[in-house]
């Protein structure tokens, strides 16, 4: 269990949590190898690098960075291999750096503390706003589980000839829901061998696509290299980097890194559970990155200079690579759809993973997980099923829909941001594992650039969109209530101090 700092601790024993809802149950973690043995040379010193221990430390950041390849990732690589060419690999590259970077901040607010992300917003901030961060959150999660889910329901549709129409894709979909629960029952190792699995197949399936079309060597090492922006790639660019930081993701991972078991009497163990992380989410985003660098060269070498290339879409682009490609030994469509809904399925069952803990988190609730699994995945399917009924035959109404929830998503990022950067810089809330000055200046410059292009974002998609006076004041209204509340968040990030409790990061800090 994890510590409750409201009740008194003596001989530096740290008491048990019994009224909370926690992340993992202690019986649910993975044991490390040498927690309870004594360290000889004191607490404060960090175990020497074991490499049995970094794999017994893999998996939450693998399960992290499935956020980078889910299929609103894919789509915004393939549209921009296609409009831009190989331009813009290096902005993928540095985008994918500043995501590790807000990954890595999120790992070390769960491990430096035993909270996740949605449990320090709860008791940090006052109960109005936490409630709102909480519809924020689940808003920005149910508008990626319908991207997520329609990418799924898109693939089923490809493989099965058209049999299974989209919203019957989504009816299967949603049943990664009781997957998640199976799993769970087995172990936390188990579902991260699961995930595993499909990043693999993802692998295996575009590196396949990238074998077939044989991009240009040359020309993708220069575009990686190389910085280069025009005016006419400007939005592809935009939604390169907009779409890598999911608001989900980052309390997802903060909690993910509880799964393990860490000492947090002995800041060297702190210390050490951190780097061991550090490590396996690079490794991770690495192999991310490498696939969705894949996607945007295939579809840089097919597409780039066509007349169809600003047509191309998750709906139609198997199909355009079947009639460039051709059958082969293995129809490129199939190749394309079996990625596809890899990156489909594993997307949608972190996002039902992040929405128990959101949930959980926010609301302090404690009810069995097939019961919170169970309502997570409705919030989510109900309104998808509905999408894919209406959107089912027009390829053009869902990509209007995927603008509008891309908008969706850039509207939340702040909220995930804000709290996560203003709680890691705490000395209150972590003690010292707080990052230092010259990280601080980074995450916030990172944080400020994402915010702008997505509002950037925002604004050319609300300037072609919002016609009307009504609609127009509204808009206006909304956006004058958004910007307040982020000013507040802020605000009150600053003037964070200690309310209710010390966590165990500054028990550590003590037992120096």
């Amino acid at each position: 269990m994890l510590p409750h700092s409201n009740m008194p601790r003596e001989d530096n024993q740290v008491p048990l949590l019994s009224d909370q809802d926690v992340a993992y149950d202690s019986g649910e973690k993975v044991h490390i190898l040498g927690i309870n043995e004594p360290d000889e040379e004191g607490s404060s010193v960090v175990p020497p690098f074991s490499w049995k221990k970094l794999w017994l430390f893999t998996g939450p950041g693998f399960l992290m960075s499935i956020a980078f390849l889910d299929p609103g990732n894919l789509e915004g690589d393939l549209q921009a291999g296609a409009i831009a060419g190989y331009s813009l690999l290096w902005l993928l590259m540095w985008a994918t750096a500043m995501g590790l970077l807000v990954q890595l901040l999120s790992a070390r607010l769960g491990v430096a503390t035993g909270r996740h992300l949605a449990e320090l917003c709860r008791e940090e901030y006052p109960t109005w706003v936490s409630m709102v961060l909480w519809v924020m959150a689940e808003l920005a999660l149910i508008g990626a589980d319908i991207q997520e889910v329609i990418g799924s329901a898109i693939a089923i549709k490809i493989l099965s000839n058209g049999i299974l129409p989209l919203w019957a894709g989504v009816v299967v979909t949603a049943s990664d829901c009781f997957i998640l629960l199976f799993l769970e029952n087995y172990g936390v190792r188990k579902l991260e061998a699961f995930f595993a699995v499909l990043i693999a197949t993802m692998a295996v399936s575009f590196a396949w696509m990238f074998g077939e079309t044989k991009p240009t060597g040359t020309e993708l090492l220069l575009g990686v290299l190389i910085p280069k922006l025009s005016s006419k790639t400007i939005k592809q660019a935009v939604g390169v980097v907009g779409c890598i930081i999911m608001p989900h993701n980052v309390f997802l991972h903060s909690a993910l890194v509880q799964s393990r078991e860490i000492d947090y009497s002995k800041k060297g163990r702190v210390q050490e559970a951190l780097n061991y992380y550090s490590i396996e989410s690079t490794v991770a985003l690495i192999i991310s990155f490498t696939i969705n660098l894949f996607v945007m060269t295939v579809f840089a070498k097919a597409f780039y200079g066509t007349e169809i290339a600003s047509s191309i879409g998750l709906v139609n682009a198997g199909q355009y690579l079947q009639e460039k490609y051709g059958g082969g030994l293995f129809p490129i469509l199939y190749i394309w759809s079996i990625g596809l809904l890899a990156a489909g399925q594993s997307s949608t069952i972190t996002g039902t993973y992040a929405g128990q803990f959101i949930m959980g988190g926010f609301l302090n609730l404690r009810m069995k997980k097939w019961l919170r699994a169970l309502i997570t995945r409705s919030c989510a399917i109900i309104p998808t099923i509905v999408v894919a009924l209406v959107f089912n035959t027009s390829e053009a109404a869902l990509d209007v829909l995927n603008e509008w929830l891309n908008v969706l998503q850039s509207i939340q990022i702040p909220f995930a941001l804000l709290p996560l950067l203003c709680l890691v810089s705490k000395e209150q809330i972590m003690g010292t594992f707080k990052i230092g000055p010259a990280l601080k200046i980074v995450a916030w410059l990172v944080a400020a650039l994402v915010i702008v292009i997505n509002g950037y974002l925002l604004l050319d998609f609300f300037s072609s969109e919002v016609t009307g006076v009504i609609f127009t004041t509204v808009v206006c209204a909304f956006t004058g209530a958004y910007l307040a509340f982020i000013v507040y968040l802020v605000y009150w990030g600053f003037t964070l101090s200690v309310r209710r409790h010390m966590l165990p990061a500054k028990l550590a800090q003590g037992m120096e």
